[in-house]
């Protein structure tokens, strides 16, 4: 009988893949817009009964983005989430006292 190891007893899907990245700065890859996508995710927040993550993109099908900058991505969108496993600091771009987060935040990066 195969005993379950910790990875077996580990939440699975979206929203545990997001808050694990968040508390441990890793970076995730996804499917998003039917391109691939590696962020770096800064918050989970609700919006309409919706949840939204703000993430650096730190590549997109494969090539870094013109410009660094904090994206919005409805986690609905996000298909095929795992951890990409490459650390990240948070951005300094990341204002977590936004009124858009008011209220709303599920999990945030700490920011010095």
């Amino acid at each position: 009988m195969k005993q379950p190891s910790d990875d077996d007893q580990a939440p699975a899907g979206p929203v545990p893949t997001m808050f694990e990245a968040i508390v441990r700065l890793i970076t995730v890859s996804a499917t998003y817009n039917r391109g691939s996508v590696t962020i770096a995710p800064h918050i989970l927040y609700t919006r309409h009964g919706e949840m939204y993550v703000d993430a650096v993109t730190v590549e997109r099908d494969g090539k870094p983005p013109r410009e660094v900058k904090i994206g919005t991505f409805k986690l609905d969108g996000l298909k095929d989430v795992r951890l990409a496993g490459k650390s990240f600091v948070p951005n300094a771009l990341f204002e977590p006292a936004d009124e858009k987060y008011a209220g709303n935040s599920l999990m945030a990066v700490e920011t010095r």
